[in-house]
């Protein structure tokens, strides 16, 4: 086989595995999902057989994150998400904080070091954004009370981790296992912190006073040349562009640029046609995402380390979920929402 067929090789045979098994689990009545990551994990380093090359995976499953969040900015105005902004905020935080805590006690139970164990904490503290939205979008819950809080808190949740992937190698540098004693000043971190807290705020500016009026703008023109591949590509564009620039020049996320972009374009009465000239193109690139998740998984890790895995797991199912339960009610809000 010629050796510069790579991208072929994982998506023909990540799309079709993945149809094989999600049509499977859905026969089973699990969601397809569960056949996705399954696919994901069969041609994958850690099983024998056919392996895809991985980072073309990941890269591929990018794209599927920018266009399912640019598909969900399309549904979710700005209005809705200040609408939610009170309980959002804090009760996005207050997860972060019990659920960081919670993975700290477990790597503390395994001897981890500390930074290692609030490392791990935050890892399990932030939601998959993309999973959450595609479970909402099967139920049609998206554009419920509960689907904006959800996705108002996730918004949340995905700008704690900028600033958290910003602020790593900092703490790593002082308090690491190979700091080097002279570690960084109070002033030079907290000039890091400002630099990123600048960039996102002047990112949101820069979509809000500039990117509300052009983006409408470019798609309404686009769509008066009647071309109906134009109006689509026009569309990638936007959603794909707007988020490597967010990235590039602002240090933010792809799926975080791509949302806003979507968000933006909300307000255009072209809104609605732009998600429906997406959504094919989204859900392939969405499924090649859980794909490059399941290639990650080493299955000889519930052999080798079954109860830390059951303990990892019983944070993300109970502990973060009693943790929202607790905030929402709090806030008010009816027992289905929370």
């Amino acid at each position: 086989m010629p050796h510069d067929t790579s991208l072929i090789d994982i998506v023909a045979v990540g799309l079709g595995l993945a149809f094989v098994l999600g049509a499977i689990a859905n026969r089973l009545r699990l969601s397809p999902l569960v056949g996705y990551l399954l696919a994901g994990v069969l041609v994958g380093p850690f099983t024998p057989g056919f392996v895809a090359d991985q980072e073309i995976a990941n890269q591929l499953a990018e794209i599927g994150v920018m266009l399912l969040m640019f598909g969900v900015g399309l549904h979710f105005s700005l209005d809705d998400l200040l609408e939610v902004r009170r309980i959002a905020v804090p009760g996005a935080i207050a997860q972060i904080a019990v659920a960081t805590g919670l993975g700290w006690g477990v790597a503390a139970l395994m001897g981890w070091p500390t930074l290692y164990g609030l490392v791990f904490g935050f890892s399990l503290a932030t939601a998959s954004t993309v999973v959450l939205l595609r479970a909402m979008e099967e139920r049609r819950l998206l554009e419920s009370v509960r689907g904006k809080i959800a996705v108002g808190w996730l918004i949340v949740e995905d700008l704690a981790c900028v600033l958290a992937l910003v602020m790593m190698p900092v703490i790593a540098g002082i308090f690491g296992p190979e700091a080097s004693g002279e570690g960084l000043s109070t002033g030079r971190v907290l000039a890091r912190i400002g630099w990123t807290l600048l960039q996102l705020g002047l990112f949101v500016a820069v979509m809000l006073l500039v990117g509300r009026r052009v983006i409408p703008w470019v798609l309404e023109r686009t769509a008066g040349t009647g071309s109906r591949e134009l109006f689509t590509l026009s569309v990638l564009a936007i959603a794909l562009g707007v988020a490597f620039g967010a990235a590039s020049l602002f240090g933010v996320s792809f799926a975080l640029g791509a949302f806003f972009a979507g968000m933006v374009l909300n307000e255009s009465e072209l809104s609605h046609k732009a998600a429906n000239d997406s959504l094919p193109l989204r859900d392939a690139f969405a499924v090649l995402f859980f794909v490059s998740v399941g290639m990650l998984v080493d299955p000889a890790i519930l052999v080798e380390h079954p109860w830390q895995v059951l303990a990892t797991t019983a944070i993300i199912l109970f502990g973060k979920s009693a943790a929202a339960f607790v905030i929402v009610r709090a806030f008010g809000y009816p027992k289905m929402t929370a």
